[in-house]
């Protein structure tokens, strides 16, 4: 909770509620646009509110950063998934131009963040280097790899341009990262909540990786079915 705001333990069982509630609303798809676009302004001010009051902290420390961009891409993920379309189970949107908008509004905020979160493989390899599994080979190899990886999905989902592939391949990524790399250490040390953390946040960004490539398959339909509607108008002038 921000430090100026009374009664700390109580906001931060209520935050757990609306995580909890919400997050059951999402994955079980009763009424989830709402409650997406709850998670999403909820992650959005974390970031505003708590995160970027250390600005500074945050430009010059990769730790900072990341603790910051984090709920960042999060949110920009939650705003996507309320603005799919009602085919996919999410309920009636407010208008196709707000759904479109607040689907470009996500991947600007994902794709900027994973951007960021490759340029960090670059910037940080050697530490996490030592993150990679003893059992494969080749550690600083793995981390530029994936890195640029990052980048180059960030850009595709942040532009648009082969935006399914990527976020395809991201959340692939993503899922393997858990199943590899933080399932074992989860249970390698089960009382490090860190390492729960971490492994939640790797999963959600794997879902939010799927969800920008569900969009972009969307979006391309949309487009597409608008287009014989606007060929019949002009014909039948």
């Amino acid at each position: 909770m921000p430090p100026w705001a009374p009664g700390g333990a109580v906001g931060a069982y209520l935050v757990g509620a609306i995580l909890i509630a919400t997050g059951l609303s999402i994955a079980m798809n009763w009424k989830a646009r709402v409650p997406a676009l709850v998670i999403g302004g909820l992650f959005l001010l974390c970031v505003i509110f708590l995160q970027f009051l250390h600005f500074n902290a945050v430009l010059h420390n990769g730790t900072d950063r990341t603790r910051a961009f984090e709920p960042l891409a999060l949110s920009g993920a939650a705003f996507a998934l309320a603005a799919l379309p009602p085919a996919e189970g999410l309920g009636v949107g407010i208008s196709r131009s707000h759904d479109e908008k607040l689907i470009l509004f996500g991947r600007l905020l994902v794709g900027i963040s994973m951007i960021l979160f490759g340029v960090q493989h670059f910037m940080y390899a050697k530490f996490l280097a030592t993150l990679v599994m003893a059992w494969l080979p080749a550690h600083l190899f793995w981390i530029y790899f994936t890195g640029a990886c990052m980048v180059a999905a960030g850009l595709a989902i942040a532009t648009g341009i082969q935006a399914r592939p990527a976020g395809i391949m991201l959340g692939i990524m993503f899922l393997l990262w858990v199943v590899l790399l933080h399932a074992p250490r989860v249970f390698a040390n089960l009382h490090n909540q860190d390492e729960v953390t971490s492994l939640f946040v790797a999963l959600a960004f794997s879902g939010s990786s799927f969800i920008f490539a569900r969009a972009a398959k969307s979006q391309s339909y949309m487009a597409f079915a608008g287009q014989p509607a606007k060929v019949g108008m002009r014909s039948s002038n």
